[in-house]
Formats: C-alpha cells, sequence, structure tokens
C-alpha cells in the first residue's frame, strides 16, 4: 500500500465509504486488493470504525457505507458476506451486537458487557492505520490478559482465578446447560444510536481454484477424532457407537479396533457465500465436486493419538505442514495420555491451536468442570502462554477467528458429536480461518515430498506441499537428492489438487504429480523437486541437513 500520508489518511477516515469520488474510491480498491492478495483471496472488513474517531455510524450514513462497499465488492469480483452489527449506545461505551452469517442461517444476539475496545486488529483488514489489537469483552468470552505477567503461586489460586473469570461460562452444576442457553439467545438487539458492520470480503475463485487451509486433528486416543471428522464431511450425527468414524478409517484393523494408526485425510468445502457443499453420495465424498463447488476447502490431517504411533503424528505435523491445529479432549478423560505430548509438538512447531471437548453429551457436569478447569490452567501455563476463551456464541466466533492468527488466543468448542451441540460454530469457525501459508511466487520453484505412490497404467505419483513458485504441467524440474546425493530431471505428466485435475499449482498449496519415465525406488520422501536455476541453493541446504 502506497505510504503517502494522503493515502493514509483516507484510509484511516471511518467517513472514507461516505460516496468517495473517483480517487478515493480507487484508492480504496488498490487498498482491498492488495489485502485479498495477502490473505490468499480473504479479508475482514469493519463499516464505522476510524482512528482515533468514535466508533459508529448513522444508519443512514451505514447504509450510503454498505453501498459503496457492494460496488468496491463487484469491483474486486468478490462476494461480500455480512457478518454482524455492532450498535455503539450513545453517550456510553456499551454495546449491543446482532451476528448474523448468511452462509449458515445462524441469526443470534448478545449484549456484551460495558467496556467493550472497538480498536481494530492488525489481521482484522479495516481501513484504519491503527495498529493495536483488539480485545473484546463479552458475557461468553472472558480473555485475560493479566495472566501473561502474573503466574499463580500454586493450583489452589489458579482454581481460584480461573473460577472468579469464568463464572458465565463453567458452571459446576451444569454446564451443558449453560453452553446450550448461551448459543441460543434470541434477546432484542438495540436499534439506536451508532452503527458498525463487519465483512468478510471473499474472492470468486474459478472452478480449478480454491483456498486450501489444512488443519491437523491431535489428541489423546478415544478422544474422538475421527468421529468429529466423520460427523462435519459427512453432515450425518455419530450414533454415540462410532458409526461416524467407519467412513474416514482406511484400513481394515483400525476399523475392528477404532483406533487410528495412519495418517488420513478428509475435506470440508464452503461456497463463496459460507455454505458447507459436501453432499455424500451413498456414503462417499465425491472430492473433485466439492472442489469445483468450493470457494475454500478445510483439509483435516486426521493423525494417530495412541504412543504406538507417535512417529507417525510427528511425520504428519511436520510433514504435512499444517496451518492449524485442532486439539481433542474428551470431556469425561481430560487431558490425559499423549495429549500433553501432541500440544507440546503444536507449540513446538509454532502453529496456532484451537481446542475441541468432545463427549459433554456423555459427561456429568462435575466431571466437565474439572476437565475445563485442568484445560484452563494447561493452556494459561508458562509453557503455553495461549490466551483461552470458551466458545459458546456466533459473536465469539467472529472474534475468535478475527485475531486468531495471533497465535495467543485459544478458542475453546464444547461439542457433541451425537446431538450436534455447538457443531455449527465450530463450522462457522473453520469458515472464517484464514490461510496461514505465504505463496511466495515471485520466487523459484521449490515442492516437498510426503508420500509416494505407484498406479498401474499411470506410473509413479508423488503428492506433497509446494512451498514456493509455480509449477506448470509439463514442466522440468530437478528431483533429489537421491542416496549419492545427485538430482535428477524429471518432467510433470498432469497435477491434481484433492484429485481434481488442474494445469499448475503455486506456493502454499497441496498437490499430487504424475512423472514420467521414474519409478518408484528412485524417489524417497526426503526428496523435492525445484527449479534448474535452484539446484545449488538446494543442494547446499540438504547436504548440510543431512550431515547433521
Amino acid at each position: 500500500m502506497d505510504g503517502n500520508p494522503s493515502t493514509l489518511s483516507i484510509l484511516s477516515d471511518k467517513y472514507v465509504f461516505l460516496n468517495p469520488n473517483e480517487d478515493q474510491f480507487l484508492c480504496i480498491k488498490n487498498y482491498l486488493d492488495i489485502e485479498l492478495d495477502n490473505g490468499q483471496g480473504e479479508c475482514f472488513l469493519e463499516l464505522g470504525i476510524g482512528d482515533g474517531q468514535c466508533p459508529g455510524l448513522t444508519p443512514q450514513e451505514m447504509n450510503q457505507s454498505v453501498c459503496t462497499a457492494e460496488r468496491l465488492a463487484d469491483s474486486l469480483s468478490s462476494h461480500l458476506i455480512h457478518l454482524r452489527d455492532r450498535w455503539i449506545t450513545a453517550g456510553s461505551q456499551s454495546s449491543a451486537t446482532t451476528t448474523t452469517q448468511s452462509g449458515s442461517g445462524v441469526d443470534t444476539t448478545t449484549r456484551p458487557s460495558s467496556g467493550e475496545n472497538s480498536h481494530s486488529s492488525p489481521h482484522r483488514h479495516t481501513l484504519s492505520s491503527s495498529s493495536g489489537e483488539g480485545k473484546t469483552k463479552g458475557n461468553s468470552v472472558n480473555i485475560d490478559d493479566g495472566s501473561q505477567s502474573k503466574q499463580s503461586s500454586n493450583s489452589t489460586d489458579d482454581n481460584k482465578e480461573l473460577s472468579s473469570q469464568n463464572t458465565s461460562e463453567t458452571n459446576a452444576t451444569d454446564i451443558t446447560s449453560t453452553i446450550s442457553s448461551s448459543s441460543s439467545s434470541n434477546s432484542s438487539s438495540a436499534t439506536t444510536g451508532c452503527l458498525v458492520k463487519e465483512y468478510l470480503l471473499r474472492r470468486k475463485t474459478a472452478s480449478d481454484d480454491f483456498v486450501d487451509v489444512r488443519v491437523a486433528v491431535v489428541g489423546n486416543v478415544d478422544a474422538g477424532k475421527s468421529t468429529l471428522l466423520g460427523v462435519l464431511t459427512h453432515g450425518e450425527l455419530d450414533n454415540g457407537r462410532g458409526l461416524a468414524r467407519l467412513r474416514l478409517l482406511r484400513h481394515k484393523h483400525e476399523a475392528e479396533s477404532g483406533r487410528t494408526s495412519s495418517v488420513a485425510h478428509d475435506i470440508l468445502g464452503f461456497s463463496s457465500l459460507g455454505q458447507v457443499v459436501n453432499k455424500p453420495v451413498h456414503g462417499h465424498l465425491n472430492w473433485s465436486e466439492i472442489c469445483e463447488a468450493s470457494a475454500k476447502v478445510i483439509t483435516f490431517i486426521d493423525l494417530a493419538g495412541h504412543e504406538r504411533y507417535l512417529k507417525t503424528t510427528i511425520f504428519g505435523m511436520t510433514g504435512h505442514a499444517p496451518d492449524y491445529v485442532m486439539f481433542m479432549v474428551g470431556a469425561n478423560a481430560g487431558v490425559i495420555g499423549m495429549a500433553k505430548e501432541h500440544l507440546g509438538l503444536a507449540l513446538a512447531l509454532c502453529v496456532p491451536v484451537f481446542v475441541v471437548v468432545t463427549k459433554i453429551d456423555m459427561c456429568p457436569p462435575n466431571v466437565l468442570h474439572e476437565t475445563m478447569n485442568l484445560l484452563f490452567r494447561i493452556l494459561k501455563s508458562p509453557g503455553c502462554r495461549k490466551i483461552p476463551a470458551l466458545i459458546s456464541s456466533t459473536d465469539d466466533v467472529i472474534c475468535c477467528a478475527t485475531n486468531f492468527t495471533s497465535e495467543r488466543m485459544c478458542p475453546i468448542f464444547p461439542v457433541s458429536n451425537v446431538n450436534g451441540t455447538n457443531l455449527d460454530l465450530l463450522k462457522l469457525f473453520l469458515n472464517l480461518l484464514p490461510s496461514r501459508s505465504e505463496p511466495r511466487l515471485n520466487e523459484l520453484a521449490h515442492f516437498q515430498i510426503d508420500e509416494i505412490f505407484s498406479v498401474q497404467g499411470v506410473g509413479t505419483i508423488i503428492s506433497g506441499t509446494c512451498l514456493s513458485g509455480i509449477i506448470k504441467l509439463n514442466d522440468i524440474l530437478l528431483l533429489g537428492p537421491d542416496l549419492s546425493g545427485q538430482f535428477n530431471l524429471i518432467s510433470i505428466k498432469s497435477i491434481q489438487r484433492k484429485r481434481l485435475s488442474v494445469n499448475y499449482v503455486r506456493g502454499g498449496q497441496t498437490a499430487s504429480f504424475a512423472l514420467k519415465k521414474l519409478r518408484r525406488n528412485q524417489v524417497r520422501k526426503v526428496s523435492i523437486e525445484i527449479d534448474l536455476n535452484y539446484c545449488d541453493v538446494c543442494l547446499f541446504v540438504y547436504f548440510s541437513h543431512l550431515s547433521c
């Protein structure tokens, strides 16, 4: 974005959308175009927020601003998805928030307590030069920044602090009823004062292009990882005995034991308007049809929870380069077994984590309360330094999703795979998750291999992640290093993304390549594909790595 002071003054004014002239309209358009490129086709937009100005616009001014935003969205070939409205009461800092999500059909109303800070987050792309981090305090999301500099001396103090901070969240007598009643609140919103609107700007994509967000699913064995993925991707609730997970397990021994022992994948597609496009046919998903109808695809990497398969889990966390980690905890068992090891692995890799607490339908309230207290203590400990936030309404989801890339906030979703409690909130959160991978399109092509296959009639197939650059059909690349440290010339015969044939793949995307005249024993998982001009650099890097 242009650093001209006049340009910055235009973008930091909350009235910038009120009948802008041609130059101002072009300035806003260029800014949003850059933000869409940085967010790989998505960015958040706030109307009524300015730098050093009181938040909110009158309804008449907001209507004109919305018309300008719609014109900008059309000129950028994007969809403008309304997320929520915030009414700022005149003469006070309290506000009433009306949250809507057109794609999911959710319409709830909540009233945050007084003292709401309306400054924009650096990851929430508003037309403001303010870089302060947003902090929203609501009746169901309590964020305690004091935990960053002040640690409790013993577990008793921790319990007292948690109970005082989360009285409306974790009620020892009946936390499940608190969650359901908070998420289904339909109180009437205020209609006086100033108004702030929040939108998601999502660029329209071609049928063979989509935003790919990779989410690794970790947690202890029997935490419900595969069951939750089966429910999310197939749209059918579980019967309480593991019916949903049978759609995801790959091997016979996994179906018999009910435990994942390999790295499994499944996808959840969202249209440009935020609607789930997964439609199973006879119990099976057609990945190519889902990708053609989706503007964003969430790729779930289902990892093993048993300690026997820890190496497989580590490979999935490192080799598949996930954007986020979904940490699963069984409400009836708590944080036990390999759960802490999986959480520590995610923290060591600096991957943002959000928590899903399953089986709340079968867990007694006192056990659920103990599990939540233990989870809060672990997340706020010096080793994690997270800010836990219990999600119980759509407004909480939007607040956390727009600030989640800071890696400090850790949303917690209490869900049930049997009765569907809070599954709509989890889907909305996944729809709003931005991609964290950097395309680096200006750099030379660099592809990291994760899996190797041999298909009869096709030949050798490799799959992995494109780290930088653009790889096109029939490109000549270098593959290596082999056991002798050499790189060999190869040609790309065909390219597929999520089983959908494409002509190219760019940095940050996962894909599979069919190679010409290459045997499977000539490829290793440690191998990489690089541009011809990149050979000397990669030889140095990988020889140094192997010598260690």
